[in-house]
């Protein structure tokens, strides 16, 4: 049996208690052994390697509820260029990014397949432990539809024998349309029941899918062990017609109003703010003059929206777990989200309950990860600097000086 001990440094749980100072997590393979006050933790007679936080900050592995592992920095021309293949190479240092930066979970929200999944599983590559959605579902014209005037087709997300295209309409092409995702490997589903910024002939308000045609994927999602559904929906009515279906989550929630956050209480969803992804657009379109008019347009008339929303949902106690739409941004900056949750009201505690336990809880993994409890998988992370000063200093990777995931040591920089 093979122990670490990761001692000497305030413990940061992710329960969301007071820190401990002097605390310590004792690993024993790939699990959570002991954790607390270092001299309440009893020593096993055994070898054991120690790991020295030097005064940083132990916490759990991170979780980012929403990402897009197969694409970075939307450039259309460039993805349009891009050789099929190639895009499974470059995912690869995009999964060691986020890993690096502390990501020891993540919710694909659209493009990873079976086989990116499965590559981290045997450890083929390195990369954060992955849910995957595979394909975004999407009404013809809506946000996944990429039809341009012209005829010609600009899509984020190719169909090929491992992804079904996610174009369906009606409720019994939909229920087939879910059924495809769900054989094809999905572990959650992804729908868009509204519009979006980077879709052509769309906007964020436009309500998509009928209540019956999002009531029939949630039907079929408990019909496989109660796989959830996880719904784009930035407008107020299609946010509201994805809650009142039973889905999950709502990710974004841009226009919320006072209805859809009593329906959010009510129900039990999630929100997954992913307040970083307009914010990125408008860098991006700036940095490299890439993104689409479009895009750059919509993602302007959304940004103060969106702070709002999220503000009013965080006050009213609706369950907030972080996600960013990392692709959209790079890889590996996706603990910039915490410094936007608390400019919308979050404290720092509060940021990282909804990046660690909260999350876990939003992905059905509580039992697994999101806080260092005993009997949990050993995903450890330390903090060089205490990130409850200024949780902004989780968004420099060399703060970021040891990640454990699994019990396995994947980066340390702590020398």
């Amino acid at each position: 049996m093979s122990y670490i001990l990761i001692q000497n440094g305030t413990l940061i749980d992710g329960n969301g208690g007071a820190p401990i100072k002097n605390g310590a997590v004792l690993v024993k393979e790939n699990r959570i052994y002991a954790v607390g006050h270092k001299n309440d933790i009893k020593l096993p007679d055994a070898e054991m390697t120690q790991i020295d936080a030097q005064g940083g900050s132990i916490l759990p592995g991170m979780i980012d509820t929403h990402v897009h592992v197969m694409f970075e920095e939307v450039d259309f021309m460039r993805m349009m260029a891009t050789p099929f293949s190639l895009n499974f190479y470059t995912t690869i240092d995009r999964l060691k990014r986020t890993l690096d930066a502390g990501i020891t979970s993540v919710r694909d929200a659209g493009g990873a397949d079976l086989g990116v999944k499965t590559a981290v599983e045997q450890g083929v590559i390195e990369g954060p432990r992955m849910q995957i959605s595979i394909t975004v579902l999407s009404t013809t014209g809506g946000h996944g539809d990429g039809w341009l005037p012209s005829g010609s087709k600009m899509n984020i997300f190719s169909s090929y024998p491992g992804s079904p295209d996610g174009i369906c309409d009606g409720v019994e092409d939909v229920r087939k349309k879910v059924r495809e995702v769900l054989r094809a490997g999905a572990d959650v589903i992804k729908v868009c029941s509204t519009g979006g910024v980077l879709s052509p002939t769309d906007h964020p308000e436009f309500t998509q899918f009928s209540p019956e045609e999002l009531a029939v994927m949630v039907q079929e999602g408990e019909f496989r062990r109660g796989i959830k559904v996880m719904a784009h929906a930035q407008g107020a009515e299609g946010i509201k017609n994805a809650v009142r279906a039973g889905i999950h989550s709502i990710e974004h929630g841009i226009y919320l109003d006072d209805e859809a956050i009593e329906l959010m209480l009510e129900k039990g969803t999630f929100l997954v703010p992913t307040l970083l992804a307009p914010i990125a657009v408008l860098e991006i379109a700036e940095a490299t003059g890439t993104m689409p008019e479009w895009g750059v347009k919509k993602a302007r008339e959304a940004m103060e929206a969106h702070s709002e929303s999220i503000g009013k949902a965080y006050e009213a106690g609706v369950k907030i777990a972080m996600g960013t739409d990392a692709g959209v941004m790079k890889h590996g900056t996706n603990l910039r989200e915490l410094g936007l949750m608390c400019g919308v009201g979050m404290s720092a505690m509060e940021s990282i309950v909804a990046t660690t336990k909260t999350a876990a809880e939003c992905l059905g993994w509580q039992d697994k990860v999101g806080t260092l409890n005993a009997g949990k998988l050993a995903d450890v992370i330390i903090s060089k600097v205490d990130p409850l000063q200024d949780v902004r200093v989780l968004e420099d990777v060399d703060n970021i000086g040891l990640v454990m995931k699994d019990g396995r040591i994947v980066k340390d920089i702590m020398n």
